[in-house]
């Protein structure tokens, strides 16, 4: 029996996670979470939370309090639509920007402003410096400082 085990040689102290960016990313694809967990983690500077059961992604909202969520679209049993309005009336989590993620639209359709639901989205399939930059440009804070 061939078991993986992963171990973390440099725990993180609630010191050091809180300085971090915090990203939760809800989506089916345990491989596409665990990919992107790892890239957005060795990339830059963040503290990255997967969920790849819909029916827990509020609970996990909840307790990681993330700065930004990924969202995938097409959940099996709900919808990304519902995972987010489910969140988003969440006193403590309605500013949290969600951005969906999906393979329902084409990369040239992003670039056309358009929002799903209210809410920015990217088209996967998507390369990790695009991944990045969809992050960037909706963080909060980011947002604050371009608009003004």
């Amino acid at each position: 029996m061939n078991k993986v085990v992963e171990a973390d040689f440099f725990p993180q102290t609630p010191e050091t996670v809180k300085e971090r960016v915090r990203i939760l990313i809800i989506d089916d694809d345990h491989a596409f979470t665990r990919s992107a967990k790892l890239a957005l983690e060795k990339a830059r500077d963040y503290f990255v939370c997967e969920e790849n059961d819909a029916a827990k992604a509020h609970q996990t909202a909840q307790r990681f309090k993330p700065d930004l969520i990924l969202l995938d679209i097409a959940i099996p049993q709900t919808d990304g639509g519902e995972v987010a309005a489910r969140i988003q009336s969440d006193p403590g989590l309605r500013r949290v920007p969600v951005v969906f993620l999906t393979a329902l639209v084409t990369k040239a359709e992003t670039k056309s402003g358009l929002w799903i639901e209210g809410h920015p989205y990217l088209a996967k399939p998507i390369s990790l410096a695009e991944l990045i930059e969809g992050i960037e440009e909706n963080l909060p804070w980011r947002a604050r400082s371009v608009h003004r």
